[in-house]
């Protein structure tokens, strides 16, 4: 349900919004009401960065958009990024995938983000325009009368929301999904259609995969400052630019833009990017032949171009950069204008799996260009700048992404890409991972070429006095957090795309633990800490299933068992002395597996249907149980076979995980989630190993559930879920075994979906790990 004190009614024609109310700490339930402070697990980003933005009049005033964990400002006093959006409910999730910001070139605290997750049925809530007037500390929102797709095929596009810099009050928006052009002039309040604009384009890029089915729509809007012109691009290769000459009142198609845009080197492409020269009067557009941001160019030809339209002649300029090696270019990613040098301009490639990303330099509006690496030979290559990863150690993937001749890659998915327009040395550009910049950019233009050629004709690396460039994601985190495991002292998280960490110092990024690996369930003998393992999705013939028996420090491989395949990571298990693990992989028809040779060997358990999830009493060690549509499953010989304990009235879906409580044998507690009125929704308790449940009333639906150290020397274990308790949704905690519940974050800390992993420490008492924006853990303020 969403609440009408966030957001005022949409009209058909128009927006009116309310104000986000001030947050505040919730109050305290009828026992251990704590304030608690909130921070997150330093892994530094761990996802896509489609969009960077530098206010163009105030300096160090920067935004960056990220594509599931919401808007972030940069502190230059401390060089990292400020979260934005952790205010947003359960409720409204799709708030935390913004599509496009827009900071105020005038009145420089405003600040504007355009949010929402998927343009398909993944999302069933419209979008929204947030705004603020305080740089992003406190927001309203304008609600739309359509969808977007912060998560969705073309998020990397140019900036879909602008504000007009000749009058600051004036917003355009473009629309995907056939929803045309949109317009505010009351700073971004109101929103109404403008009904003049002619297209609201027609690229998909394949109309038989629903994720992939929508169209692009409108993709950007740009502003020709001497000639008061403005543009937008469009995803119609045959009509794909329009101008508007008259403040908006008509549009008209752009002359020559279908040919120079729309069909590059016979390749249907799109307008992808924009920017302008407002100095020499040109505007710069790229193409791709696909929105990305995950595909690269076609297996031959170009799959794109950049191009200079001069806005005072109408006359197109052909200025694709050649890449040495001769292979086509794939499509490019960004564009970018050096604001105190206007004829100098860099872009990306998009996706240049192999061997790199390229980014391309230019310092006489695009006449001729210089790259960021060459190649000498297939695997020797020569760079323009050092990669210092420290800040993320993790980036290297342990070796298992990069090619002979580097460690870290430039990056892939480069769709975010701006040069600051205070500062010609600075450029920051985001990653399918990451941000990197420096602030030693111009030492590019005196480095000459990279590669030359010897006496003999041969190619050869030339020497390059390098500059360097770093991690400057500190602050951002948006991990993919699966499962967590939390040891005292130790925390593992098991994570898609970046596998997982061992952390022993939470404000510390460490070097992921796994290659080629990305985790999907944890679990530790209760009896021995120290020996963990995990399962995770994988592909080629490497395993679903890891061990350790030193507390994470070095992993092992299981083997893995015929007929699985690739991205099969379930749930695993291991019992309580550490003498078996249990493995249910998920994907496929083969039911779990159990071992008493950490892997060596599987054997097929008995009793169990596929995909079932399974834990481990924490007390005794032959007993293991599982769970799978509504029944409950036991095993009291360490899990080689399974029983129905015919227990009923459990969820048949929306059942996320459940749990065992540490030190109580046969405690056990399921929570479940659904959006159907028959299905049931609650949080379920049971004393006798799944023979008998008893519903908690007070709980209304349970995403996650998870202990921790205890209040009292002999008290019940602390419990944490992800729930809606009495009507509230929140974070909360009991320390009297369920009896009651006391919400421990507040309106500022909500974190949209957040919670389907959650644990509570061993060792402090209060402390809260969850699975969030990235890692998020609180402790008693």
């Amino acid at each position: 349900m969403r609440r009408r004190t966030f957001a005022a009614t949409l009209g058909a024609a128009a927006v009116a919004a309310g104000a986000l109310p001030a947050p505040a700490f919730a109050k305290p339930g009828p026992r251990g009401g704590d304030a608690y402070a909130w921070k997150n697990v330093v892994v530094n980003c761990g996802g896509f960065v489609p969009g960077i933005v530098f206010n163009e009049t105030e300096p160090n005033l920067i935004y960056a958009r990220t594509d599931v964990a919401g808007a972030f400002r940069w502190q230059e006093e401390t060089r990292t990024w400020k979260p934005l959006t952790d205010w947003v409910s359960r409720d409204e999730w799709g708030y935390q995938y913004v599509v496009s910001m827009a900071t105020d070139p005038v009145e420089t605290n405003r600040v504007y983000a355009a949010v929402g997750a998927y343009t398909i049925s993944w999302d069933p809530n419209n979008g929204a325009i947030l705004y603020s007037d305080d740089k992003g500390d406190t927001w309203g929102i304008a609600e739309l009368p359509f969808k977007q797709g912060g998560n969705m095929p073309g998020r990397g596009m140019g900036e879909r929301l602008v504000v007009n810099p000749a009058d600051n009050g004036e917003l355009y928006l473009g629309a995907p999904s056939g929803n045309g052009l949109w317009r505010s002039r009351d700073y971004g309040r109101t929103w109404a259609k403008i009904e003049s604009f002619p297209n609201p384009g027609d690229f998909v890029v394949d109309p038989d995969n629903e994720y992939l089915s929508d169209n692009q729509g409108v993709l950007w809007i740009d502003f020709d400052q001497i000639g008061g012109k403005i543009y937008v691009g469009v995803a119609d290769p045959a009509d794909p630019l329009y101008v508007s000459e008259d403040g908006g009142a008509t549009w008209q198609p752009v002359p020559g833009a279908a040919e120079a845009l729309g069909n590059a080197d016979g390749n249907r492409t799109i307008p992808k990017q924009s920017a302008v020269d407002n100095t020499n009067g040109y505007l710069y557009v790229i193409t791709s032949w696909d929105p990305g941001p995950y595909n690269g160019g076609p297996a031959s030809g170009r799959g794109g171009r950049i191009q200079r339209l001069a806005t005072q002649t109408g006359e197109w300029t052909d200025i694709t950069p050649p890449y040495n090696p001769g292979r086509p270019i794939p499509g490019f990613g960004a564009v970018t204008v050096d604001r105190q040098n206007p004829g100098t301009l860099m872009a990306s490639t998009c996706n240049n799996w192999g061997p790199d990303e390229i980014l391309f330099r230019s310092t006489d509006s695009g006449a001729t260009w210089s790259l960021s690496w060459d190649l000498v030979s297939e695997n020797v290559r020569t760079d323009r700048f050092v990669m210092d990863s420290s800040g993320s150690p993790w980036l290297d993937w342990r070796g298992s992404d990069n090619g002979a001749s580097y460690a870290v890659k430039h990056g892939w998915m480069i769709e975010g890409l701006a040069i600051d327009p205070h500062n010609s040395d600075r450029i920051m550009w985001g990653t399918g991972a990451t941000i990197w910049g420096t602030e030693s950019l111009t030492r590019w233009d005196t480095q000459g070429e990279l590669i030359g050629e010897n006496e003999a004709g041969e190619r050869v690396a030339l020497p390059v006095d390098r500059f360097t460039v770093g991690v400057r994601a500190e602050g951002i985190e948006m991990t993919w957090v699966r499962d967590l495991a939390a040891l005292g002292g130790t925390l593992v998280s098991a994570m898609g795309d970046v596998n997982g960490f061992v952390h022993t110092d939470l404000g510390r990024s460490e070097r992921m633990f796994h290659a080629s690996w990305g985790g999907t369930s944890l679990d530790y003998a209760a009896s021995d800490p120290d020996v963990i393992v995990g399962s995770g999705d994988v592909g080629d013939t490497n395993s679903h299933v890891i061990y350790s028996t030193d507390r994470g420090q070095t992993w092992h491989d299981a083997s893995r068992p015929d007929g699985v395949p690739n991205g099969a990571g379930g749930t695993v298990a291991i019992t309580a002395d550490a003498s078996v693990i249990v493995w249910s992989p998920n994907n496929t028809d083969k039911t779990p597996f159990y071992t008493t040779d950490r892997g060596a060997t599987w054997t097929a358990v008995q009793g169990l249907p596929a995909g079932a999830r399974v834990r481990t009493d924490r007390v005794d060690p032959r007993v293991v149980y599982a769970y799978s549509g509504g029944r409950f499953y036991r095993s009291t010989d360490a899990g080689r076979t399974f029983a129905d304990t015919g227990a009923s009235g459990l969820p048949a879906e929306g059942v996320d995980d459940f749990r065992v409580a540490p030190g109580n044998k046969g405690h056990v507690w399921l929570g479940g989630r659904s959006d159907k009125a028959e299905v049931a929704t609650g949080l379920w308790r049971s004393k006798d190993g799944g023979t008998t449940w008893t519903r908690l009333s007070a709980v209304d639906l349970a995403i996650g559930v998870g202990f921790g150290k205890s209040a009292s020397r002999r008290g019940y274990p602390a419990i944490y879920i992800s729930a809606t308790v009495a009507g509230q949704e929140g974070i909360f905690r009991s320390i009297d075994a369920g009896t009651t519940w006391c919400r421990i974050n507040d309106d500022a800390h909500q974190w949209g979906f957040a919670g389907s992993a959650i644990t509570g420490d061993p060792n402090v008492y209060g402390r809260v790990y969850l699975s969030a924006r990235g890692i998020v853990y609180g402790d008693i303020a």
